[in-house]
């Protein structure tokens, strides 16, 4: 059997003195890097926000308003947070707290009086203004599926 170092090859390796204080504080060093920087890299706790609110008029319509009291509307609220469920306004008043599909709440809405209303959409924790949309709500005249509004 020949030996390989008759070759030309080397079979054996530099040793690594792992006892090193050297080499020990070397590793140590970038470990502790390691953790400070993996510390702040954390992504920033981002606030919800409701981008956009808006109201359909769905296949209701009138000459003055689309919107009339008995009728049936769809609020669409635009959201940055797909989780967080959102709470939708009627002038103020509560009107439904729902879970968002996608990034977007889609709630049915059926105003009871006539005159201007404002919605709005919250998603806590809101971050800035809260969007809204204004609409006047005429009398409704339910025409099958349908309303006519006057």
């Amino acid at each position: 059997m020949r030996d390989h170092r008759t070759r030309g090859h080397r079979t054996d390796r530099a040793g690594i003195d792992y006892r090193s204080p050297v080499l020990r504080a070397s590793v140590t060093g970038v470990a502790a890097l390691a953790c400070v920087l993996g510390g702040l890299l954390q992504p920033p706790h981002a606030a919800a926000t409701v981008t956009r609110i808006g109201v359909l008029p769905d296949i209701n319509y009138g000459p003055l308003t689309n919107y009339g009291t008995g009728c049936s509307y769809t609020i669409e609220a635009v959201l940055t947070d797909a989780v967080t469920p959102v709470s939708l306004y009627d002038n103020g008043i509560p009107l439904a707290t729902i879970a968002p599909t996608g990034g977007v709440a889609l709630a049915t809405w059926i105003p009871t009086s006539r005159g201007p209303h404002t919605l709005t959409a919250v998603q806590a924790p809101q971050d800035g203004q809260v969007p809204g949309v204004s609409v006047y709500v005429g009398v409704g005249m339910p025409i099958g599926t349908s309303c006519l509004v006057v």
